[in-house]
């Protein structure tokens, strides 16, 4: 029986909330919405949710252009 195993890319999420971008890049709340509307991080709409490309966020925190 052959049972692959998912990689650590498969499971990693598309986007994040707000609060999940907060926590896993250690950006604050106020800074994080600056960015947004400065445009230096790609964000999703769905009604009132607000989600944030986790390629927009990667590459913010690697120092690649957006």
């Amino acid at each position: 029986m052959n049972i692959e195993t998912p990689s650590a890319d498969a499971l990693a999420p598309l986007a994040y909330s707000v609060s999940e971008a907060c926590k896993v890049s250690s950006i604050g709340r106020t800074y994080l919405y600056q960015l947004i509307n400065e445009g230096r991080l790609e964000v999703r709409k769905f009604g009132k949710r607000t989600l944030i490309t986790a390629r927009s966020l990667r590459a913010l925190i690697e120092g690649e252009p957006t």
